[in-house]
Formats: C-alpha cells, sequence, structure tokens
C-alpha cells in the first residue's frame, strides 16, 4: 500500500456502545480479592433497560448516533441483518453529506460486522478501504481498546449523559443526541492525532 499522507484522518472509526438507565456498569467479569468475605449482595435486574448505539468517528465529525430498535420502537440487540440494515438504511444515506472516496471505514471483528454478506455490503461502498476481521485489511483480534470510540467517545458520552441522571429511555436518548451534537470538530482533529501519537509510541 503506498502512503497516503493524513491517513489516519480519513479512518471512519466506527462501533457500538450499550447505555444502561440507571448508568449500570456490567461487573461480570469484574473479581474483587479480599482476605474476607464482606457477605455483599446486591440485588440487580437481570436484563436492566439499555439503550444499543452505533456511531462512527473521524477527524471531520461523527455520524450518528443510530439505536437499534425494531419496526415497534422497542430497543433490540445487534445482530447481523440488524446491522446491514442500519448501514443500508442509516450509515450510507448519510455518507452522501461526504467525500467517501477519501475515506476509509474501520469495525472491530464482532460476529455482526464480519460476516460475509456484511463484508460485501461494505465492500460496495468502500472498495477495498475497509479495516476490518476478514476484509481487505486486518484489524486485530480482542483490540477493542485501539479505536477513539472505545477510549474517548463513550466515556466521554457517557459521563456526560449520566449527569444528568435520565429516568427513561426517551430522555436517555434525548441526552445522547444532545452530548453527541455538541461535540465540536477540533476536539475530533485532537483525538484523532492523540490517538497517532499514542501508536506511534506502541
Amino acid at each position: 500500500m503506498a502512503v497516503i499522507p493524513d491517513f489516519h484522518k480519513r479512518i471512519l472509526f466506527s462501533d457500538e456502545a450499550h447505555f444502561w438507565l440507571k448508568g449500570y456498569v456490567n461487573k461480570q467479569n469484574c473479581r474483587i480479592w479480599s482476605a474476607a468475605n464482606p457477605q455483599v449482595y446486591v440485588e440487580t435486574p437481570l436484563h436492566p433497560e439499555k439503550l444499543t448505539v452505533w456511531c462512527a468517528l473521524w477527524a471531520g465529525g461523527i455520524i450518528g448516533p443510530y439505536f437499534f430498535k425494531n419496526d415497534e420502537g422497542h430497543n433490540v440487540t445487534v445482530n447481523g441483518d440488524r446491522y446491514r440494515a442500519m448501514i443500508t438504511n442509516f450509515f450510507i444515506p448519510e455518507l452522501n453529506n461526504h467525500d467517501v472516496q477519501e475515506l476509509w471505514f474501520q469495525q472491530d471483528g464482532a460476529t455482526c460486522h464480519t460476516a460475509r454478506a456484511t463484508i460485501d455490503l461494505l465492500k460496495d461502498t468502500f472498495g477495498n478501504r475497509i479495516i476490518s476481521r476478514f476484509g481487505p485489511v486486518n484489524w486485530p483480534p480482542r483490540s477493542c481498546d485501539l479505536t477513539p470510540l472505545d477510549y474517548f467517545l463513550w466515556g466521554y458520552v457517557k459521563s456526560l449523559v449520566y449527569a444528568y441522571k435520565p429516568q427513561t429511555l426517551d430522555h436517555l436518548e434525548d441526552n445522547i443526541h444532545r452530548v453527541i451534537a455538541d461535540i465540536r470538530p477540533q476536539m475530533l482533529e485532537k483525538v484523532i492525532e492523540n490517538w497517532t501519537s499514542c501508536n506511534a509510541t506502541k
């Protein structure tokens, strides 16, 4: 591959995140070691109410948020069909506002992202400018912390969204829209520059 000037500014990073209504953090894999058993029990709902949100971010802006919902407007999890529907009905129309000939699309190795039908759909728009597991340019497996969404966007948005203590899913969704809309391009440019300097030192 030839060297592309400012390549890091042309990568459109994408990912999903869960936003729980009560600010719930999944601690299933958290372990605390102690000399004594604290004998503490905390009741939590088996399936707390949440939104699954998708965004794409690059130095020039953010596409999204997109909320995964079914035809009745109920929140749903992501699967291959829903992910491809989002690409077709939301993402690609949003791209019409940008010069996609210059952008590269990045996604992680989630199964719904890497299904052959999904990669083929993305190739229709991006050609070989796809950075993904099983894509033309491979993305490292189990490397969720490498993207600006994981080390910046989701934490930043959650810190502001939960400060307002939303009481309903509609309020939570409105807060997410508002916080993301308020992110200025200068902030994104700085995030991408920091991403470049972090990767250069590894």
